[in-house]
């Protein structure tokens, strides 16, 4: 069905188009006409209209003059990148491209992922480095760069103690995958698991990638915590949230909050003993009965209601603790002393 009155407005027709309609765009002549029917195509959220009035303007204007009108449409522009790209165009996306230097960049920044060879990818990151990026990207491709410089290194030399024998670490836990190409995250929990006690002059310690990519505290201690708990070292675990002041006090710190450092414990089946110990850091009185209840660290459940003078929870908590155990006798113990006082 096609319908070429001419009064209708740019927004009408995105609507009539939007409903699947055949519309005539030839009736919008001026610029302005054009550029608020593009508008209004890229509001309406419909790829195939944003296409289909890109097409026309294409077919209509001269290419200096769709271009800088693009440069302000970052939404339209993307569409005929893409369409471009879809339909096989090279040279109309080249000199688009080269009109706008930072998608050239980007373009060509992306192409690393397409390659497979590693040392080719190194050498290719290497040269993006030098394209006219901002600042902030700039420093996200060095970081990219050298993460994998990093990556490539630890790969050959784990490589070969894995082959060797040499390593138990390596002979009990027997990696899955290499390290190449992996994200910095996933990095950091690699060198927390098989290289944690190395010293920060190793480029496979997690303390130089903290210093290196400047990896916030949060992070760090999450993924460091998830790698040791994993490997079932409890000692590391206790190390890595003890904190100790100017005058040698020593005192616990978690910077995800003592919450996420017991369930992350439980998730790596710890036993009842390392649990309590952070349930009992934990601030929030209900949140700290709440996990001291579900994972049966019935010691904390039961200090806690002593501290509240609660002696009808520790009653009715009596009932879920084992007949006889000690657990049953520190309860009756302190309602006992509860009734004295």
């Amino acid at each position: 069905w096609q319908d070429y009155s001419s009064d209708w407005s740019p927004k009408d027709t995105v609507r009539r188009m939007q409903r699947g309609k055949v519309c005539s765009l030839e009736r919008f002549r001026s610029l302005q006409d054009k550029l608020v029917l593009l508008d209004e195509a890229v509001a309406g959220h419909d790829g195939n209209v944003i296409t289909a009035v890109l097409i026309f303007l294409k077919r209509t204007l001269r290419r200096e003059i769709l271009f800088r009108e693009l440069e302000v449409r970052q939404v339209a522009l993307c569409h005929l990148i893409h369409f471009l790209r879809e339909t096989g165009e090279q040279k109309f996306l080249l000199d688009l491209l080269s009109f706008f230097p930072l998608f050239l960049q980007l373009s060509q920044y992306r192409e690393h992922l397409n390659i497979q060879d590693v040392e080719k990818r190194r050498e290719f990151l290497k040269g993006c480095i030098g394209l006219p990026f901002s600042a902030e990207d700039t420093s996200h491709i060095q970081d990219h760069y050298t993460l994998l410089e990093r990556q490539i290194i630890i790969e050959a030399n784990d490589r070969h103690l894995e082959m060797a024998g040499q390593s138990e670490l390596f002979r009990k836990y027997p990696r899955k995958a290499s390290i190449l190409n992996m994200p910095l995250v996933t990095t950091l929990f690699y060198s927390c698991f098989y290289h944690y006690t190395e010293a920060e002059g190793m480029f496979s310690s997690p303390t130089n990638l903290k210093k290196t990519f400047k990896i916030p505290d949060k992070q760090y201690v999450l993924t460091a915590l998830a790698a040791r708990a994993k490997l079932r070292a409890w000692g590391d675990v206790d190390a890595l949230l003890t904190t100790k002041n100017w005058l040698g006090y020593t005192k616990k710190k978690a910077p995800i909050g003592f919450h996420r450092v017991v369930e992350i414990l439980q998730r790596n089946n710890a036993p009842v003993q390392v649990l309590q110990e952070y349930v009992r850091l934990v601030e929030d009185v209900e949140t700290r009965l709440n996990l001291a209840t579900k994972y049966k660290c019935h010691d904390v459940v039961i200090e806690t209601y002593r501290d509240l003078k609660d002696r009808i929870q520790l009653t009715a908590y009596k009932c879920k603790v084992e007949r006889g155990s000690a657990e049953e006798e520190k309860i009756n113990s302190i309602l006992n002393n509860m009734v004295r006082n």
